[in-house]
């Protein structure tokens, strides 16, 4: 009667557990959104209230931001609540249908600052290439947890490299920088649930062939101005090299400790300072000292992505974090190289506090994937 007993609250235990996230995480999901909000407040009043376009509206951006956080908050609850099996199953058509509208894009999607990335009617659209990232991580996740060993083979590599040379190709005619990170997630992907290491060399070495190949054809040569002005912003401070100067002089002048919440100078100067380049408005007002914590709350945030893969209870769930973990992590390191001139100028937003309706609300749907995965973990005990 006593075992009986025992086992029966050693069951119920597990049942409590197996129904209780990571709340670190979401801790650290909340605390990024919120600051995210405050940011782009700081950074675009100025831009918003001079400019007749957004009605010297200086509320027009945290507006818009509020309403997609909210928007997102209540999709990442819904997919916390929807175990990751059920959405396991709609994996194969929601990448049909992402590959339809990333042609659809090319066709009639509209053109913004000289590149088609938007489909929609009038003022409501979407990025494909957001949606893109997390369809990716579903639909690989499920094809290579359902084909076990399908990496083992080259053949069945050279497969799943097809599966995500699709989307990447279709991205990569108008958003190289998108396409860089959904290969990135990719690979991520297969690296964990490949035997091969020597495959990956094999690709890698494609990989850098082509990029160098197609950097030298006339109609990319503006990517190579970009790797130009990047090791000497200087020899065109006022067109090309203009945005980099800006952005490393916000930087320098945070010092330590800031100037202040909202007291950024440079904001008058940069381009868009809510978007890309926000880390750079967040180095200058909350100085080294801000930015550090930024930083280490995105390592948190990594660092319980990692363990929710490792501890997750089956293949596809695994892979599945491990992606969105990837999707994250990617993001975070191109954005932050490129607002302090570690890299090449590329757009790439930073996750949940750059501006942004479609990146936001699919980076909290992808977060709340991982909450939902974090409820299965096999350490119950």
């Amino acid at each position: 009667m006593a075992g009986r007993k025992a086992a029966m609250n050693k069951r119920l235990k597990h049942k409590r557990k197996a129904g209780s996230f990571d709340f670190t995480l979401l801790f650290v999901i909340i605390l990024l959104l919120l600051f995210g909000i405050v940011m782009v407040f700081s950074a675009s009043y100025y831009y918003a209230l001079t400019s007749a376009k957004f009605n010297n509206d200086m509320y027009y951006f945290v507006k818009r931001q509020i309403a997609w956080a909210g928007i997102g908050l209540c999709a990442m609850v819904f997919t916390i609540n929807m175990p990751y099996k059920v959405i396991r199953k709609f994996a194969f058509i929601s990448y049909v249908a992402i590959v339809i509208c990333l042609v659809l894009v090319l066709i009639i999607g509209k053109d913004i600052n000289g590149a088609k990335r938007w489909l929609g009617i009038g003022p409501i659209g979407f990025q494909p290439s957001e949606v893109a990232k997390t369809v990716v991580i579903l639909f690989m996740s499920h094809y290579i947890a359902s084909h076990k060993g399908i990496l083992g083979t080259f053949k069945g590599f050279i497969r799943c490299c097809l599966i995500l040379g699709i989307p990447v190709a279709l991205i990569a005619v108008e958003n190289l920088s998108t396409a860089i990170v959904v290969t990135g997630i990719g690979v991520a992907i297969m690296f964990v649930a490949s035997p091969k290491i020597w495959y990956f060399v094999a690709m890698g070495g494609i990989g850098a062939g082509g990029l160098a190949v197609m950097l030298l054809l006339p109609d990319f040569a503006y990517r190579m101005d970009r790797i130009k002005y990047w090791l000497d912003p200087f020899s065109d401070p006022d067109h090309k090299g203009f945005q980099i100067i800006q952005g490393l002089y916000a930087v320098a002048s945070g010092g330590i400790f800031g100037l202040g919440l909202g007291q950024s100078r440079q904001k008058t100067y940069l381009p868009e300072p809510y978007n890309d380049m926000i880390f750079c408005i967040i180095c200058e007002e909350l100085g080294m000292v801000g930015a550090a914590i930024v930083i280490l709350l995105f390592v948190v945030l990594i660092w319980r992505g990692v363990k929710i893969a490792m501890e997750a209870e089956d293949m596809y769930a695994c892979l599945v974090a491990t992606g969105i973990t990837a999707f994250i992590g990617i993001q975070v390191i191109i954005n932050i190289s490129v607002a302090t001139n570690s890299m090449p100028n590329t757009g790439m937003a930073l996750p949940f506090i750059s501006y942004g309706g479609s990146a936001l609300v699919f980076t909290l749907i992808a977060m709340g994937m991982l909450l939902n995965i974090s409820k299965f973990s096999r350490n119950r005990d």
